[in-house]
């Protein structure tokens, strides 16, 4: 056999034994018991993230990794975000992961009724996000919803995206105004902020939107605690108590109870259900709403019914409380 035969027989044996090395490390199965979860920053090359994944449990070794890389052109392709690896995952199923961008994303959730202050607490307080917040916002101007991010994406952001969604839902609502007594999306917004506090029972919003829309029609006083309770607290806090008879004296324009009209502005964040409602509240002819002690409102065309369903909410209270000491002897 000549050297050159002996050579490229040598050849062909040390390609043989790399490819299947490669095949091997390509194909092994990390051993971890948990999932790993990995930011992989912009800017980052493939010897990096392959480092990365090595030093994370994720793959063996990095250099199976930066050969696919190269030969599949992911090293030119790389998509910055949070990955998460499951235990028992190959080289191979990693690689796919990262070439289809399935980023991690999480969520938070801004909820109903919150005013601005409470939610832009919820912001700051979500760990992973970055940057502080100096974005301007107002009182009503953020959309309850629950948002997906991506780890790193900045507080500024999620609040832009809160803001615009508001926006784009007054301007979806405000299409379909019927009605004549809310004259723009600021009254709107303010109504819908009411109803949303003084309800969580989606079939009532529409006939608490109606009593106050027959309430302002006929120039009556709202008389809604919410925005007393607004008045008190400037929408920075819980009252953290009942609201008593002597804070129906409150001196602010929040106070329904001793001026007319609506409030000069939304005293929460409504959802998009509240804003609709005060958008297109039901025919009802109600002027008077209370609770009924068990969930949900009673309702009422005149005060000598309202006065009724008062008394009854009254003695649903007064039985509940007879049934609770009854129950602890």
């Amino acid at each position: 056999m000549t050297c050159i035969k002996r050579l490229a027989a040598l050849a062909a044996v040390v390609a043989i034994v790399a490819g299947t090395l490669f095949y091997y490390l390509f194909n092994l199965t990390d051993e971890r018991c948990a999932e790993v979860q990995l930011l992989i920053k912009k800017g980052a090359g493939s010897r990096q993230v392959a480092e990365q994944l090595m030093e994370a449990g994720v793959i063996a070794h990095p250099l199976p990794f930066l050969l696919a890389a190269r030969l599949s052109g992911l090293d030119k392709e790389l998509k910055a975000g949070e990955y998460v690896f499951l235990p028992g995952i190959s080289m191979r199923e990693v690689m796919a992961i990262i070439s289809r961008g399935e980023v991690h994303y999480r969520r938070l959730t801004l909820p109903e009724g919150l005013t601005t202050e409470q939610m832009l607490a919820l912001i700051r307080a979500e760990p992973h996000l970055s940057g502080k917040l100096t974005v301007a916002v107002g009182e009503g101007e953020l959309l309850p919803e629950t948002y997906s991010y991506v780890k790193g994406d900045s507080r500024d952001g999620i609040v832009s995206r809160a803001r615009s969604a508001m926006k784009k839902t007054l301007d979806e609502a405000w299409r379909q105004n019927g009605q004549k007594v809310l004259k723009n999306r600021q009254q709107l917004l303010t109504l819908a902020s009411i109803i949303e506090k003084e309800t969580g029972v989606a079939r009532e919003r529409a006939d608490v939107a109606a009593v106050f829309i027959n309430r302002l029609e006929k120039g009556m006083k709202l008389q809604t605690d919410p925005t007393v309770i607004y008045a008190l607290t400037k929408g920075k806090k819980d009252l953290g108590r009942q609201l008593y008879r002597k804070d129906l004296n409150v001196e602010s324009p929040y106070n329904t109870y001793k001026y007319y009209g609506l409030p000069p502005g939304p005293i929460c964040n409504p959802g998009r259900d509240a804003i609709f409602a005060a958008i297109n509240p039901s025919d009802a002819d109600y002027l008077y709403f209370v609770a009924t002690g068990i969930g949900g409102h009673h309702f009422a065309h005149n005060l000598q019914e309202h006065n009724k369903n008062v008394s009854l909410y009254k003695k649903t209270i007064k039985n509940k409380r007879v049934a609770a000491r009854g129950s602890k002897n």
